[in-house]
């Protein structure tokens, strides 16, 4: 059997490795097209790696996993985060999970992952060529490469990973399969507020969402000397992707600065009271720093200086509700190289999601962002890489038996 797997990227390195180590007679191929394999594993969790998440406090994988959430609850009780663990465990790689659930190498070395998985790739007989573009994949497996050569395959397993551009999908146009035009699903918000913008490197504990909308979510915020950064603002922008880019990331931000707190005017009332001759600018919330607080107090109108008895019952009201729901502009988004996730791709109603074969083409499977599957931060796509590309190979090797 000859399996050319197109793509070199987390999910196309582990679906080449289990299915050479499960069948040691198979031809297997893996063309990338760039200079070196694994080179956004190499990068991803500021290069160290967030290779999966103990998912310990997910409640609900559509809130990890805004498309393809269904397609990866069945790849999970296949190849599971634990199983992730525990394969690159055996592998000698020691991993440590984080308080907020995220796993990473002990080593904070992301290269200690690429070098796990090359040295597999290696050992176990996995031929490798990089710089080996695909312009197109025909009917019957032909993989037509951009210097003009062919590869004629038995099964072929496309693991090309997210596209900016609906170009990048290009070599799958003579299958005639549904493809959903790629956009950007994780990155930073520009805001255009000079008072926000000028409390660069402030953390909050928020709840964010987009006005009009049904889109939220909650975490740590960055505010930035463009707008706002952070696992709110990224797991918010997951969220949104489709809706922000059908509106030119135009819009308006909402922002609770106080979530956990159920009654915010009776919360500012007590702490007022309990010091009025003090200045305004003096007292605030727990979570709330004095920087950030005095921003606020000026976008209730209020003057920091001034003394907590002499706010006022409307004074109070009006903070409260800059407290619950302040506003801001959204003028943009923040185009940054590391940025790389997308959502969009082969449309899943094209796979059989229990195999990761194709429903039109026996023998084509797809696995890892290629797929309409992405997730927000914390090792969720690299756990979709693994997972997915695990289910393509062991697919692969049953229905040839």
């Amino acid at each position: 059997m000859r399996v050319t797997v197109i793509g070199g990227g987390a999910a196309g390195c582990f679906a080449a490795i289990e299915l050479k180590r499960r069948e040691p007679s198979a031809d297997v191929i893996l063309l990338e097209a760039g200079p070196r394999t694994l080179a956004k594993v190499a990068v991803t969790g500021g290069g160290r790696c967030n290779l999966t998440n103990s998912f310990a406090h997910v409640e609900s994988l559509e809130k990890v996993y805004p498309r393809g959430f269904r397609l990866m609850r069945r790849a999970l009780q296949t190849f599971s985060n634990e199983d992730t663990v525990r394969w690159f465990e055996r592998e000698g790689v020691r991993l440590v999970t984080q308080a907020d659930d995220c796993v990473f190498p002990a080593s904070q070395d992301a290269m200690q992952i690429v070098r796990t998985l090359q040295n597999l790739m290696s050992r176990l007989g996995v031929e490798v060529h990089t710089e080996s573009a695909v312009v197109s994949v025909e009917p019957g497996f032909l993989c037509r490469l951009r210097d003009g050569s062919s590869i004629d395959s038995d099964k072929v397993i496309v693991t090309t990973g997210g596209s900016p551009r609906l170009s990048g999908l290009s070599f799958l146009e003579g299958l005639g399969l549904e493809i959903v035009s790629p956009v950007p699903s994780l990155f930073t918000m520009k805001v255009g507020d000079i008072g926000l913008n000028s409390l660069t490197g402030t953390l909050a504990e928020v709840v964010i969402g987009i006005a009009g909308t049904p889109f939220r979510a909650s975490g740590t915020l960055l505010l930035t000397d463009w707008g706002i950064s952070g696992p709110a603002a990224l797991k918010l922008s997951s969220y949104a992707a489709r809706h922000l880019a059908d509106a030119d990331y135009r819009g308006i931000l909402l922002v609770n600065w106080l979530p956990s707190c159920e009654d915010i005017l009776s919360l500012l009332s007590g702490l007022l009271a309990s010091s009025p001759q003090k200045q305004l600018s003096s007292i605030h919330p727990d979570g709330i720093s004095a920087r950030l607080w005095e921003h606020l107090l000026s976008r209730a109108g209020l003057r920091p200086g001034i003394r907590c008895a002499e706010t006022g019952s409307k004074g109070i009201s009006r903070l409260a509700e800059v407290l619950r729901a302040d506003t801001y502009p959204i003028t943009g988004r923040v185009h940054f190289k590391e940025e790389f996730v997308t959502c969009g791709g082969v449309s899943l109603r094209e796979i059989n999601p229990s195999t990761m074969e194709s429903r039109k083409y026996p023998g084509l499977y797809f696995a890892g962002e290629v797929l309409d599957i992405d997730a927000v931060t914390g090792g969720f796509n690299l756990q979709a890489a693994w997972s997915t590309g695990y289910c393509a190979a062991i697919a692969c090797l049953r229905q040839n038996q």
